[in-house]
């Protein structure tokens, strides 16, 4: 006997099937299939052969392969009871419930006392697949791995994208060919990492990212993850998604996954990256006030430092508002005696050597300037020189004689003690200034890996969320080592990295931009000579790179020459005149023929207008610059094609390029087909294109 269940978009269809009431597979995901379609043929038809050198049947690749079934590959679950006893369930159908873009399903081991339910949902709108599994238990067992569902890869796709990284140098692709055997990834840091984003990415042969057929899956949990990409010897392919392994520290009798969020797309993989994009902006992010426009951001933490002095503070808001900033952001060292980072952590009080009559004066002069206020904090962390660890060492989470990263300790946020002290101490904070905004930071990794770390931190945000639901909360660590749609369900903004290098952002945001959209992705222009990397960069390449994301300044103002400042405004003031639409817009990366060239298209939510970022990251092979070719056009429409920021042409242009004189007008389908030609331009350049539909 066999039982079907199947979700579908207008884009996508996943089914599902099982025999003899054990646990399900997914026999077909991809585009969608007919209504009519007969899924107990599918799943016959999804069998494959057996020869020599094998079983006699193929154990079922589920949702949760058990090793009680002589699954030859990594089970979805890992269990020993209270004594350490392996246990290998053997779960049975028990019930379901469905609905029209839902189905949840349960079974169980009625001999182990077991019962394990998966939920699957899909939004018709976003194209999304939201799935996750829980575990119960009759008495306390241990738990060492619970895959989210277990999704298929694949035939036809030659390598796998995954997502690694650095500080200052996040969002860096790694691209492993498929092959009998296991990719593991298992991400024990505590958080979400540079090192190891939870996302994946599935190509199709021939997909590009304007066409083709791709998979994409995104792991939503901040507390370090585990991913396994495995092709059996058979040479089905299976993918896991879960938490870390063993970062369940203690017995327990419910255990459940976050959440796996996946698409297909047959339109490369730009479709994959709308639909994340979409569906964080739109389903995951509860934004304060919904209708406010994204505000310009200044951070001053690269113009001072932890040298707070009131009137340079004053100053540079004065300065910032100038160029146009909307939010001033006062970063590390109002608190405690926080001179450097060395102590304080911990002692949530207003240093009175820096401000002696509070917050209130600087707050009241941003104000002045028609700025909103925002704050630095690093709750999940402790100096062992501050006052409260003196208090209460106990509070740091791991052995007194640790590792300490950038000198300081976590808290354990599974404490509720600490939480308390935590929320009394911001609470306090929040009730006496007028901060509509917090910065905040997770500057080092856990000093053991535990589940229960990230729960808190979670716990902690959602009672400051519900008690203070006007203050906008942007998740960093280190930059970007804690961004995922877990923490961007409790927050609004990511700081996608420490590094102002807008060459190094160039990169970072175009691959970040496959599950990441313009209105919560961080963008400041930096100092003349970046701090992280030394490199000294124009002025009009900095503020064209920051204006493809929220756009903000994080340097000190006073080092800008007339001209700086003229176009920091001037970029600033069409960032602002654009952002409304530019925030609802998708980000289309462009296959661009020239590999020194990173391309991005922004494409209005009508289609009625878009606006195209070419960077140039490098020296080109050719002498003249390849025609860029665009995308998500209507073939047959035509469109008005203008350089914005033409001024910027240098005399070794020397040719009669359309663009150079003036606007040009094209059909969608040329400018998808043959492209735009762009004047020549040094690296370390940045073309901006307008276009509108007619």
């Amino acid at each position: 006997m066999s039982r079907v269940w199947r979700l579908d978009t207008s884009r996508q269809t996943i089914a599902l099937a099982s025999r003899n009431d054990r646990l399900p597979e997914v026999i077909y995901w991809g585009l969608g299939l007919p209504d009519d379609e007969d899924l107990v043929k599918l799943h016959d038809a999804h069998t494959i052969d057996v020869t020599g050198g094998m079983l006699d049947a193929n154990p079922e690749l589920s949702i949760c392969p058990e090793s009680a079934r002589s699954f030859p590959g990594q089970p979805g679950l890992v269990l020993a009871d209270g004594h350490g006893a392996s246990l290998h369930p053997r779960f049975a159908y028990e019930s379901e419930v469905t609905g029209k873009n839902h189905v949840s399903l349960t079974y169980s081991d009625a001999e182990l006392g077991l019962v394990y339910t998966v939920h699957f949902a899909i939004d018709p709108a976003t194209h999304i697949l939201q799935a996750r599994a829980v575990l119960e238990a009759n008495r306390p067992v241990r738990l060492h791995w619970l895959s989210a569902p277990v999704l298929p890869a694949p035939q036809h796709c030659d390598e796998m994208w995954d997502f690694t990284g650095r500080w200052c140098g996040e969002f860096q692709i790694a691209r492993t060919s498929w092959t009998t055997g296991a990719r593991l990834r298992d991400n024990r840091t505590g958080r979400t990492g540079h090192e190891a984003f939870p996302g994946l990415i599935l190509p199709c042969r021939g997909a590009t990212y304007t066409q083709g057929a791709a998979y994409a899956l995104h792991y939503g949990w901040s507390g370090g993850h585990r991913m396994v990409a495995e092709e059996l010897p058979d040479g089905r392919r299976q993918v896991q998604f879960g938490n870390a392994s063993g970062t369940e520290l203690e017995p327990g009798t419910r255990f459940e996954t976050a959440t796996l969020y996946a698409t297909y797309s047959d339109t490369g993989l730009n479709g994959c990256a709308v639909a994340f994009q979409r569906h964080l902006r739109d389903r995951i992010v509860t934004w304060p006030n919904p209708d406010r426009p994204r505000p310009v951001h200044y951070n001053c933490w690269e113009a001072v430092y932890f040298d707070h002095k009131l009137p340079v503070l004053k100053e540079l808001a004065t300065r910032a508002a100038t160029l146009g900033a909307e939010r001033f952001v006062l970063d590390d060292g109002w608190f405690g005696t926080r001179d450097d980072d060395t102590s304080s952590l911990g002692d949530w009080q207003i240093d009175p050597r820096k401000y002696p009559d509070g917050l209130g004066p600087l707050i009241d002069h941003v104000h002045s300037e028609g700025m909103a206020f925002g704050i630095w904090l690093e709750p999940d962390m402790i100096n062992p020189d501050s006052e409260t660890y003196r208090a209460h060492p106990d509070w740091a989470l791991g052995p007194e004689d640790q590792v300490l990263g950038r000198q300081q300790m976590c808290l354990d946020m599974a404490n509720p003690e600490v939480r308390d002290y935590l929320y009394g101490c911001f609470a306090d904070l929040l009730g006496k200034n007028e901060i509509d905004y917090i910065k905040w930071d997770h500057n080092r990794v856990l000093p053991m890996p535990d589940a229960a770390q990230p729960r808190g931190t979670y716990e902690l945000l959602d009672r400051l969320r519900r008690d203070f639901p006007k203050v906008e909360i942007e998740s960093c660590a280190s930059g970007g080592g804690r961004i995922d749609f877990g923490i961007l369900s409790r927050t609004h903004r990511v700081w996608l990295s420490d590094s102002n290098d807008a060459l190094e952002r160039l990169r970072i945001q175009h691959n970040a931009a496959l599950f990441l959209p313009m209105a919560v992705t961080g963008s400041h222009v930096g100092p003349r000579e970046c701090h992280t990397s030394g490199r000294v960069l124009d002025i009009r390449f900095r503020a064209w790179v920051a204006a493809q994301r929220h756009m903000g300044f994080e340097m000190d103002p006073r080092e800008l020459s007339e001209d700086e400042v003229a176009v920091l405004q001037q970029v600033t003031a069409w960032w602002k005149h654009n952002r409304t639409w530019m925030t609802q817009a998708d980000i289309l990366r462009l296959d661009s023929s020239d590999p020194a060239v990173i391309a991005e298209q922004q494409l209005s939510e009508d289609g009625a207008r878009f606006v195209v970022f070419a960077g140039k990251a490098d020296t080109s092979a050719q002498i003249a610059p390849r025609p860029l070719r665009l995308t998500g056009l209507a073939p047959r429409a035509r469109y008005r094609v203008d350089i914005l920021n033409r001024e910027d042409l240098h005399g070794l242009s020397r040719g009669t390029v359309a663009l150079k004189d003036g606007p040009l007008e094209a059909s969608g389908q040329y400018l998808m087909s043959q492209g735009v030609a762009l004047p020549w331009s040094f690296p370390e350049r940045m073309w901006v294109v307008e276009g509108e539909k007619l």
